[in-house]
């Protein structure tokens, strides 16, 4: 998933689990690229090192990989990283997206885009 300062979904690929995160991460990135042409910058987990040189190379995307302090100990909120995990948590609040019930990928990621409407008008409103 792709998200600006926001929260706001720009990119999504829901993908089986027998897919590497990284793999997906191509997809999203491509996604991203195609809904948002001017994206230059990407912040991302550490664990994204593989996709690095691809995102630039393919993508024209700048993939900044957010790494812990050496000297970290314990739990540290992560700059630009809790942008990401705040919309997961919005996003754990329907039930539908509590656990995965979908048999199909498009199903699963149509309630994630449902999700995400409803949080924009809710926003709207206040």
């Amino acid at each position: 998933m792709v998200v600006d300062t926001l929260g706001l979904v720009w990119g999504l690929t829901v993908t089986p689990a027998s897919v590497q995160d990284w793999d997906g991460a191509k997809e999203v990135i491509l996604r991203a690229n195609q809904s948002a042409p001017r994206l230059v910058r990407v912040y991302a987990d550490a664990a994204y090192k593989a996709v690095e040189f691809w995102a630039y190379w393919f993508a024209r995307v700048i993939l900044y990989l957010v790494r812990k302090e050496p000297d970290q100990k314990g739990f540290v909120v992560q700059p630009k990283r809790w942008i990401v995990e705040r919309t997961f948590g919005w996003l754990n609040r329907y039930r539908r997206l509590a656990k995965d019930h979908e048999r199909t990928i498009e199903s699963s990621a149509a309630f994630v885009y449902v999700a995400m409407i409803h949080v924009m008008i809710r926003r709207l409103n206040y």
